[in-house]
């Protein structure tokens, strides 16, 4: 019998990840879009968002007018789960099967519990997709992939939580954005961005702009191009941020995506992977808030304790 790990970060590189996190990412465009329709606009999307959950990842309540309904990737169970607060129930399988083929599943099940949504059925930020009701193709589906993935993503929110803690200033919360399937937390300066200049994959212009309306340095974690790896970005960023030294030593620019990336292979097996995704997180933030002169006195505070009120003596 093989020893357990007392590592709690999950080994993702022993995993094949990226046909389960390309297929969630797909599914999660369906019921976000569901969330969307019926939620009215808040700054930046994040009326939009899904949050972490003890099973999977949910979409919060849903209002379709005095009914609340919520929508919950439950990873344990292999199911989306679509509960009323009524007390009626729906059920779709998370399991090998075509985007078309969950698509309509999920609005069936929609229909019947009298919660009929039209969503525009074109995925957010993918070059090249194809319509959700038109991607027949059958997609590869590994329960433990999934959960290990999600898994990750609970240890990335612990720290997250830590780092979110320090900045009092106007931020985000911790949430799942289905359009890059990336969980992030955002910090403002308070002022102004320059116009976005649009051009993202079937996202509307005045989405774009609107979600950078203001300066910030962004944080997040998502599957990656070709392994999963955090990132941190400033908007607009500041001149000198890729030349900025971030830490730890993993860390690097990447030009193309004009944002800092630490591979996350390179935190679970370091020595204290919380110490090391921390010090990514801080660094890069100062590497933004520095070269453009945020005032960072005003927004930051020190690292929040359990139970314990700032300043309570």
């Amino acid at each position: 019998m093989s020893k357990r790990s007392d590592n709690p970060w999950p080994d993702l590189s022993v995993l094949d990840l990226r046909a389960t996190t390309d297929v969630l990412h797909l599914w999660s465009q369906v019921v976000g879009k569901v969330r969307l329709m019926l939620t009215p606009w808040i700054n930046h999307s994040w009326q939009a968002t899904f949050y972490l959950s003890g099973r999977g990842f949910t979409t919060g309540p849903i209002y379709a007018d005095s009914r609340a309904f919520e929508m919950e990737f439950d990873l344990l169970g292999d199911l989306l789960r679509i509960e009323t607060a009524g007390g009626e129930a729906r059920r779709v399988k998370l399991e090998a099967q075509s985007v078309a083929t969950f698509y309509e599943a999920t609005m069936a099940a929609l229909a019947e519990l009298g919660l009929a949504v039209d969503i525009r059925p074109m995925p957010c930020e993918i070059p090249g997709a194809v319509a959700f009701n038109e991607d027949h193709a059958r997609r590869a589906y590994d329960p433990e992939a999934a959960r290990a993935y999600w898994r990750a993503m609970l240890q990335v929110q612990r720290v997250f939580l830590l780092f979110r803690s320090r900045f009092i200033g106007k931020c985000s919360p911790i949430h799942l954005f289905w359009g890059s399937f990336d969980l992030a937390v955002t910090r403002f300066s308070g002022r102004d961005a320059p116009q976005h200049p649009g051009g993202m994959p079937h996202v509307p212009d005045a989405v774009a702009r609107e979600a950078y309306c203001r300066e910030v340095s962004s944080a997040g974690f998502w599957p990656g191009i070709d392994r999963p790896a955090f990132y941190s970005y400033a908007y607009p960023a500041p001149d000198g941020f890729n030349l900025a030294k971030v830490e730890p030593a993993a860390a690097m620019f990447d030009t193309q995506l004009g944002e800092f990336l630490l591979p996350y292979d390179a935190v679970r097996s370091s020595a204290n992977p919380d110490t090391a995704l921390l010090l990514f997180l801080q660094s890069s933030y100062e590497a933004a808030a520095n070269l453009a002169h945020w005032e960072r006195p005003r927004l930051e505070r020190a690292q929040g304790r359990l139970g314990e009120v700032p300043g309570d003596a």
